[in-house]
């Protein structure tokens, strides 16, 4: 996908990755946060990942090559495991890469120019500050609600990373310490309760639990989907209402956790869960304001988010390159 660019004059551009378990996409974004241009290729995830880096920069220069009035300033990639300080994934949990992959290494063997990797939410958080619900914001957090739970926390302006680049793993805080079994290794973290994969286990136990009428009871859980969930939801299915009553009850309750950390101004939530609307920011509000301190109450806007005009993933990778531009003047 393309879009006419109005100046006739070069452009700047940035190059925003998102490295994802079956595809990447890639696109090119100004500095207002105007996709111009955007793709995806096979991840390739039975290739070493220079392999992916290869055809990564080919894609880069044959977009190039087509408008050559764009300038490229820096190369940014959300992926999972990734280490903003190194520039490294680390034992992704979706990749088959074992060990350690430097990213950004790779990446400078092919393009000269700036090089930012993080994880796909922190990419998002740094995405809504530049272009999105976080504009003119200094602190909030960003929640992605996807396959699994990421988050991103935005604190005095500036992304939270801690002392070895992990920080803001709002997903892997927990919710019940005897409950389901996370990838992660331990129990009852949140994203097993409030995320795409998460809504599917709790339709799965209320199903069993209860034996109220359900359009969900004809379909298979290998083939349940959360837009299955949402969509009877709305027809006013009493499972999948109790479904996101439970997603948003867990997600309320570890929002107000780290509303005490961080004190946020708002919390964003992102991805295809919350395209859920309602169903999902009802709940979620609703016991965050119940589990929060007194001093709090009233105070934290939850908001969608508000990243458009092309994947909102590849804008977030991109923002992280306008943003240290920005912060080098």
């Amino acid at each position: 996908m393309a879009i006419a660019e109005r100046s006739s004059g070069p452009v700047d551009v940035a190059a925003g990755i998102d490295i994802g378990g079956t595809n990447t996409a890639l696109g090119f974004v100004d500095r207002n946060g105007c996709c111009l241009e955007e793709t995806s290729i096979p991840t390739g995830t039975d290739r070493d990942p220079s392999e992916l880096i290869r055809r990564v920069h080919q894609t880069i220069t044959d977009l190039l090559g087509r408008n050559t009035r764009r300038v490229l300033v820096g190369i940014g990639i959300g992926a999972p495991n990734a280490n903003f300080h190194k520039g490294t994934v680390e034992s992704p949990p979706n990749l088959p890469w074992r060990g350690i992959v430097n990213l950004a290494d790779h990446i400078r063997r092919f393009q000269d120019c700036p090089v930012a990797v993080t994880n796909d939410a922190n990419a998002a958080a740094v995405g809504e500050m530049k272009f999105g619900a976080a504009r003119g914001m200094r602190d909030f957090i960003v929640i992605t609600l996807g396959t699994g739970l990421g988050s991103g926390l935005v604190a005095n302006g500036e992304l939270i990373l801690g002392h070895d680049g992990f920080a803001g793993e709002i997903g892997h805080t927990v919710v019940d310490p005897n409950g389901r079994e996370c990838g992660c290794g331990k129990r009852g973290c949140l994203e097993t309760y409030a995320s795409a994969n998460g809504i599917r286990r709790t339709v799965a136990e209320l199903l069993c639990e209860r034996r109220a009428d359900s359009a969900l009871r004809s379909i298979a859980f290998r083939d349940l989907t959360a837009r299955m969930i949402s969509e009877a939801a709305h027809a006013g299915d009493p499972i999948a209402l109790e479904a996101f009553e439970r997603a948003g009850r867990a997600l309320g309750m570890k929002l107000a956790d780290a509303v005490a950390h961080t004190s946020p101004e708002a919390i964003i939530l992102f991805g295809g869960l919350a395209a859920a609307g309602e169903l999902i920011f009802e709940p979620a509000k609703r016991h965050m304001e119940a589990n929060l301190l007194p001093v709090f109450r009233g105070k934290v806007k939850v908001l969608p988010s508000g990243l458009n005009g092309g994947s909102t993933a590849v804008l977030g990778a991109a923002a992280l390159i306008w943003n240290e531009l920005a912060k080098r003047g």
